[in-house]
């Protein structure tokens, strides 16, 4: 357990231990510092609310790792003017949560001023642990600011949830990464302007950081380092790579490689090279792009490459990109090679594809014509009148179920846009559809 503040510390006032990582030095003193969560930020946010109002309130705040959570905290320990105490989830149990109320309420009690309770990682708390908290911040002895990388809908339990407001923090933009970065460079609690960084250095701390300021920071303290042991006044490229272990991918995302990258990933999907897509989507993945993006093409594929050779492809797609929304990044790599590696080796067809291509041709070429009478709507007063209906027969009387009938209209009578391959399980569809035309065209 730790007490951060016993007095409210001034923002900017903080002493600054030049021993600690670029990271803790460089952590935001003020709302107004922090970089990126625009949304949460606002002039009545909460987080505005409790920072400037001291207004009692419990938050969960939900978010990636190096996206703020610890960060907001401390700026609410600088800003507020409330006793504020720190707990990990990994060394505390709750003798330590009922040690930290006992305080809270002499504190309340003896001295009018009420508690912050800051658990970290309050995901890895057990129920107990986590209903041991529940009468506190009910009474309004402590406000609570837990944060958790995961869900807090599925690790808080449903009471603590019901008494604190959820705040979801999103992953810092290459922009926000870019801000911090330079910021450090140049603050007297950073860098102090001793070493410049290369825009291709620059770059490659964007990608590698993958959203995360804490991992950017990181990296860039070795970079500086190494870059000072060498006596450069500029960290270059090939010096961060050196410092931080991690080749740099050339990859830009706004530009040509992004689309190169990501053609040859689909068209080796499509050329059933498994390995070579797998190369190909490791380079998405460790160049930082957006897993959305490579998932929405994974999706596309299966239906344009694989389509009814192997209908579960679309679904392992689809699922992999639920996957990719629910659990994020890194972990989301598994799900998406998982889905490359269904999509690859299964057989493939573009039938479906040629199938819908050719039939929006016909219909942009103005080959149509009347629904026929006995298909349209027959269920308003007077359809019957029009006829609409009288002829239709229902396929569901029929011994097999399909009847013979006129479905397209007139002037489509006889085309097929859908010719299934022999490739997978589009042959067993090849021979149940001639059967099935057979049915249906017996009349004409």
């Amino acid at each position: 357990m730790t007490s951060l503040f016993d007095e409210p510390a001034e923002p900017g006032g903080e002493a600054v231990d030049p021993g600690a990582p670029l990271a803790v030095r460089m952590r935001p003193r003020s709302l107004d510092e922090v970089v990126g969560q625009t949304h949460l930020l606002g002039p009545r946010s909460p987080l505005r609310r409790l920072v400037e109002a001291d207004e009692p309130m419990s938050l969960v705040l939900y978010g990636p790792p190096g996206t703020g959570k610890t960060t907001l905290a401390h700026v609410i320990s600088l800003a507020t003017r409330r006793q504020f105490v720190q707990l990990s989830a990994l060394d505390a149990g709750v003798k330590e949560v009922r040690a930290v109320i006992s305080g809270a309420k002499r504190e309340l009690t003896y001295a009018g001023r009420r508690t912050v309770l800051f658990i970290d990682e309050v995901h890895r708390f057990s129920k107990t642990q986590q209903d041991s908290l529940l009468s506190a911040v009910e009474d309004r002895i402590v406000s609570l600011i837990a944060a958790t990388t995961e869900n807090p809908f599925f690790s808080v339990v449903s009471p603590l949830l019901s008494r604190s407001l959820v705040l979801a923090l999103q992953p810092l933009g290459d922009d926000d990464v870019r801000a911090v970065l330079r910021r450090a460079l140049t603050d007297e609690r950073g860098l102090a302007g001793a070493v410049t960084l290369s825009a291709e250095a620059e770059e490659h701390l964007v990608r590698v950081a993958g959203g995360d300021a804490r991992k950017a920071l990181t990296a860039l303290e070795s970079g500086a380092g190494a870059a000072v042991t060498a006596g450069a006044a500029e960290v270059d490229l090939p010096t961060l790579e050196t410092a931080v272990a991690q080749a740099a991918v050339r990859y830009d995302r706004q530009g040509d490689m992004h689309y190169d990258v990501a053609s040859a990933l689909i068209k080796s999907i499509r050329g059933s090279d498994v390995d070579a897509a797998l190369h190909y989507l490791a380079r998405m993945v460790v160049a930082g792009e957006d897993p959305r993006f490579i998932a929405r093409r994974l999706v596309i594929s299966a239906s344009e490459d694989i389509g009814m050779a192997d209908p579960t492809a679309l679904q392992t797609a689809v699922a992999a990109a639920e996957a990719v929304a629910l659990i994020g990044m890194p972990e989301g790599h598994f799900p998406l090679a998982h889905a490359v590696v269904h999509l690859a080796t299964a057989p493939k067809s573009n039938a479906v594809t040629v199938a819908i291509g050719e039939s929006v041709a016909d219909v942009r070429a103005g080959l149509g014509g009347p629904v026929p009478a006995g298909l349209r709507d027959a269920h308003y007063a007077g359809a019957k009148k029009l006829g609409h209906g009288k002829t239709y027969v229902y396929p569901h009387d029929a011994p097999e179920g399909i009847v013979p009938q006129q479905y397209p209209p007139d002037a489509l009578v006889g085309r097929d846009y859908y010719r299934p391959t022999s490739r997978g399980a589009e042959a067993g569809i090849g021979a149940r559809l001639g059967k099935l035309r057979a049915i249906l065209r017996r009349t004409r």
